[in-house]
């Protein structure tokens, strides 16, 4: 059955195909431990791996709602990329403002450290023998108006303002684009090396498989409903007293009791074809598996799976009122056939092509779009996310770095300008409603005014000292 008839999303679906996950129940009495991790994401599961590979001795205990892997993290486009959701100036604004200053060279260790962080994971999978389709393809960003080919070299100048040459980002010429994507209306892009198109839901259990092996105990079918002071409540009455406690929420945050604004739940939806014939995939090109999108205002973002299906989505997809969460979101009609449609507008050879999933899910949004990781020792608590979709990569990185905070460790990594940072809080509804959509209509509308006006957008670019830019 496939998600068109409800299931979570292809990736769930393959990842269930190749073997069934293990029981994981819920505890049946209190619990003691030295560290416990609320959430069985990726940033949950990440951390759990780099503590219990620096001390084997540490009882650690992740908790999670559903499933390991059921939440963004089985659901991504599949994009272990080097993004942040804040770009280098921004980073580099926020690092000067603080207390540690050093705003430029602090910017630039962070993105050489993502950059990095593509090739750790996949040393990680392979050691841990996890199969999840790694490919290092690259990503390119296609420039498909005039327009978008002035923000694609705007946006390799500014890599260059900040030293990062041709081995990190390259203006691509229309034909070189066109070569490695065959979209229509290319007349240029960018291309990175610093990404790997993954099958995520396999990177999920293949990390809970990794961890348990360590030692490390997983509780599935358990809601977390407070976290306190080194005490971890949930909704079966059990309790958690530990040490020190790492919430790895990420969208579904605002569902524990104190963290209601932290983070807005924002979906994103995406669709994937049947298994495509040779011929399609000859005019279609993604040979190296690259990832791919355009420069758009609101995002999209497709890769070739292994298999042999493009995998697209994108954003559109309202904010729901109070932050809330349910199935019924995964999946919006109007969303999904605008991305059918967008996706054969790019490829007009899958006119006649069958989708065969359709699915959705939440990521987290913090009120500056800007991703943290850190550990306040007063209340005894580790936290990383805020991610903004970008987080398959940047999980990783917060994972290490969240080891080296919980077990005293001064690194270069704990020194990183995402450390310790603060974003403020979401406005109370129904501000945070309004906020959220008004933001969401504008992107749209800025992309529809440039098609039709071939001028660049005034709206997109004040709303954009919202985002992060």
């Amino acid at each position: 059955m496939s998600t068109l008839d409800g299931d979570l999303s292809l990736w769930l679906e393959q990842a269930s195909a190749t073997d069934a996950a293990p029981s994981r129940p819920a505890p049946e009495r209190d619990i003691e431990a030295d560290i416990a991790i609320v959430g069985a994401g990726y940033t949950g599961l990440w951390t759990a791996y780099y503590l219990a590979k620096a001390d084997p001795s540490l009882r650690i205990v992740v908790l999670e709602r559903e499933f390991a892997g059921f939440g963004a993290s089985g659901r991504n486009g599949g994009w272990c990329s080097s993004l942040f959701p804040s770009s280098l100036a921004k980073v580099a604004k926020i690092s000067m403002a603080a207390e540690t200053g050093g705003g430029r060279d602090r910017a630039i260790a962070l993105q050489r450290t993502l950059n990095d962080t593509v090739d750790e994971v996949g040393r990680v999978v392979a050691a841990e023998g996890v199969d999840c389709h790694f490919a290092k393809g690259g990503t390119v960003v296609l420039a498909r108006t005039p327009i978008q080919l002035e923000r694609a070299k705007a946006s390799v100048e500014e890599e260059r303002s900040y030293g990062f040459g041709e081995e990190d980002v390259r203006l691509l010429s229309a034909s070189e684009a066109s070569a490695m994507v065959g979209a229509t209306n290319v007349l240029g892009g960018t291309f990175t090396p610093h990404c790997a198109a993954i099958q995520p839901a396999m990177l999920a259990r293949g990390l809970a498989e990794a961890v348990e092996r360590l030692g490390v105990t997983i509780h599935e079918h358990t809601t977390v409903t407070a976290i306190r002071d080194g005490v971890v409540e949930t909704a079966g009455g059990r309790r958690v007293r530990a040490g020190k406690v790492v919430r790895a929420t990420e969208g579904y945050t605002p569902s524990i009791a104190g963290f209601q604004r932290d983070v807005a739940p924002v979906y994103s939806l995406m669709v994937a074809t049947e298994p495509l014939p040779d011929a399609v995939w000859e005019q279609i090109g993604l040979a190296g598996r690259q990832t791919f999108s355009d420069f758009r205002h609101l995002i999209i973002y497709g890769q070739r799976t292994a298999d042999g299906r493009l995998a697209f989505g994108g954003r559109g997809a309202p904010y729901h009122f109070g932050s809330r969460i349910e199935a019924g979101f995964d999946r919006d009609d109007r969303v999904h056939a605008e991305i059918r449609r967008t996706l054969r507008e790019l490829f007009p050879v899958l006119q006649d092509t069958k989708f065969t999933h359709r699915w959705g899910g939440a990521l987290g949004v913090p009120r500056d779009w800007f991703a943290s990781v850190g550990y306040d020792p007063a209340r005894r608590l580790g936290w990383a996310g805020g991610y903004v979709g970008d987080g398959v990569g940047a999980t990783n990185l917060a994972g290490r770095t969240l080891a080296d905070l919980l077990t005293g460790n001064d690194t270069e990594r704990t020194r990183l300008p995402w450390v310790n940072h603060r974003s403020p809080r979401w406005e109370p509804e129904p501000l945070r409603w309004l906020g959220a959509n008004i933001g969401l209509r504008t992107m749209s509308a800025a992309d529809a005014e440039e098609e039709r006006t071939g001028k660049a957008s005034v709206r997109a670019k004040v709303f954009g000292r919202f985002l992060g830019h």
